[in-house]
């Protein structure tokens, strides 16, 4: 019962009708295997180490929004993106070169910037502590900004200006790196095939730990 709320977003009061149980139950058993497999999810720096381990040398940076049940009022006010212009929670996910999702931060309002979300988990000061680097779109650019000199912990795109148009060298590296970070995308997508993630019914608050366990289950999943 627990995976058809998570799979197909059953209404745990319609499972409960149908296998004779109160639906406050079946809500509490959501929430107990939810609470289980979140605390299974792995941590930043633990994730990090492993893929370094292995002889990973980078991994993939990627934000995405979680659209939540719509709230009228100001308490509904924090979560509108002015990037996506709707309503959700922002999730920041690594990923591998294989479309393994490597690890997940909390939800935050998606009012959040994807930098300030990456500087509150100190994502940079991970990655070399770890002895790796990440790939990142534009979206994070002003997110490693170190002496320029230094190898950067956070790749990417050329940005071009108004003045300044990229040149045929920069362009080439831009598709390259385009291709490279296609599996993040792939990562997100079977997170999302979770059909409780397509609008959160839940507190916001609990979305964090129903995203890292997904997170177990998904990898959990493709793995097989």
């Amino acid at each position: 019962m627990v995976l058809a709320v998570l799979r197909c977003d059953q209404r745990p009061g319609d499972l409960a009708g149908g296998n004779g149980v109160h639906r406050t139950t079946v809500t509490r058993w959501v929430r107990e295997v939810v609470g289980l497999l979140a605390a299974r999810a792995p941590r930043l720096d633990r994730a990090l180490k492993k893929i370094a381990r292995k002889g990973g040398g980078i991994v993939l940076l990627d934000g995405t929004l979680i659209r939540p049940r719509r709230r009228s009022g100001d308490e509904n006010r924090k979560n509108y993106s002015g990037k996506s212009k709707c309503h959700g929670l922002l999730v920041i996910a690594l990923t591998d070169d294989k479309d393994r999702l490597i690890w997940v931060s909390a939800a935050r309002p998606g009012r959040a910037s994807e930098i300030t979300a990456c500087r509150h988990d100190q994502l940079t000061h991970k990655l070399r502590t770890a002895g790796l680097g990440a790939i990142a779109d534009l979206g994070f650019v002003g997110l490693d900004d170190i002496d320029p000199d230094a190898d950067p912990a956070v790749i990417i795109d050329y940005k071009a200006a108004r003045n300044r148009p990229l040149t045929r060298g920069q362009k080439l590296s831009n598709k390259a790196l385009a291709a490279v970070r296609a599996p993040v995308e792939n990562g997100f997508a079977h997170l999302k095939n979770w059909r409780v993630l397509g609008k959160v019914r839940t507190d916001p608050r609990w979305a964090t730990a129903l995203v890292r366990a997904l997170l177990v289950l998904t990898n959990r999943e493709v793995s097989r």
